[in-house]
């Protein structure tokens, strides 16, 4: 018997049809039965909703939060509000990430600090907080028409911007909204309490919102050249190396790894996440070996099959000048595949 832990929505994932796989710890969707590439074209041209409740939330409130946050984490928080989310990193001492963090700034003392699933007690042991994943349900509603479709169920969850956090009575439950998601495409997040999760997604569904699960998930956030933590971002790849210079805020004073960061700026990176596109259908696989000329010049984070290229997509730490257009040698299990380096994102929103 599986010791997988099981989202509160589970038997609504069953009902919808849902293929249940681990994932984190967790049984999670992987797709319903429309399958991965309708739910990825889906949430790029109408909408869709995923469960991602195996994400955590560790509240985090007092006087001295705001504080304890800006020496904790990599980005600023003075250059945002209450009101507003960033994204933002835990680092050890080495520069390593240790998680990729959403901040859901709530009120003035207040945050939601939202984790990767298998690291919510990295982030307990590093801020005073409490993990409150087991009391509520993250549904995230994403997709160009993500808005249009959600302001059925309320006209005012299609209200709330981008990167915006916004505390909602929804039908006299208590909700926390933020404009956030992991597709590339413009949408919301939505944090309910169990006991109204149900009701939440039926009413999603209901409004012509497609489920969609983690196998969708993954090409979206590749297509849109999002990291994911434990392939473009770990302890042993810094923000640099990910070309997510922005996420850190150089003018704080001190921040964990903040002396690790600046020492590698000024001697340099030696790799850089980097995009290639394969030039047929074969779809690029993580631990694949890049090379050019003969040379190796790293392996592949993550890989899959664009449904939109139409092409095998990939992202690597790869080392050596690569200019865009730069045709290499993708070797996947003694087969080599030609491509080529690619500016990123590889697949960018609907207007």
């Amino acid at each position: 018997m599986s010791t997988d832990r099981r989202p509160y929505l589970y038997e609504q994932h069953v009902a919808l049809g849902a293929k249940i796989v681990p994932f984190g710890g967790w049984e999670m969707p992987l797709h319903y039965e429309g399958g991965t590439l309708s739910e990825h074209m889906a949430c790029r041209t109408d909408a869709v909703v995923f469960d991602v409740s195996h994400l955590g939330t560790v509240r985090a409130r007092g006087p001295e939060i705001f504080d304890t946050l800006q020496r904790t984490l990599t980005n600023d928080l003075a250059k945002i509000a209450p009101g507003r989310a960033q994204y933002t990193h835990l680092l050890n001492e080495e520069g390593g990430v240790e998680d990729d963090i959403i901040v859901w700034w709530v009120g003035p003392d207040e945050f939601d600090v939202m984790p990767n699933a298998s690291n919510t007690s990295r982030v307990v042991a590093a801020i005073p907080g409490v993990d409150v994943t087991a009391e509520r349900c993250v549904l995230a509603v994403q997709g160009p028409q993500a808005r249009a479709k959600v302001a059925a169920v309320d006209p005012r969850l299609a209200t709330v911007p981008r990167f915006a956090v916004q505390v909602l009575d929804l039908w006299g439950t208590e909700v926390r909204v933020a404009g956030t998601g992991y597709t590339g495409e413009d949408g919301i997040e939505i944090a309910v309490p169990n006991e109204a999760a149900p009701d939440l997604l039926a009413r999603l569904v209901a409004a012509g919102i497609t489920p969609a699960g983690l196998g969708s998930r993954d090409t979206l956030r590749l297509e849109a050249a999002l990291p994911l933590h434990g392939h473009e971002l770990s302890p042993t790849i810094t923000p640099l190396e990910a070309r997510l210079n922005w996420v850190v805020g150089w003018s704080k004073p001190a921040f964990r790894g903040r002396d690790a960061l600046i020492a590698q700026r000024a001697s340099g990176v030696t790799r850089l996440l980097t995009g290639l596109v394969a030039e047929g259908r074969q779809p690029l696989r993580e631990g694949a070996t890049v090379s050019h000329g003969g040379v190796e010049l790293g392996t592949l984070t993550s890989g899959n099959f664009s449904p939109v290229l139409q092409r095998g997509i990939g992202l690597g730490l790869l080392g050596g000048e690569l200019s865009e257009g730069t045709s290499v040698t993708v070797t996947l299990r003694g087969r080599d595949v030609p491509a080529v380096i690619t500016p990123l994102p590889f697949v960018r929103k609907a207007k």
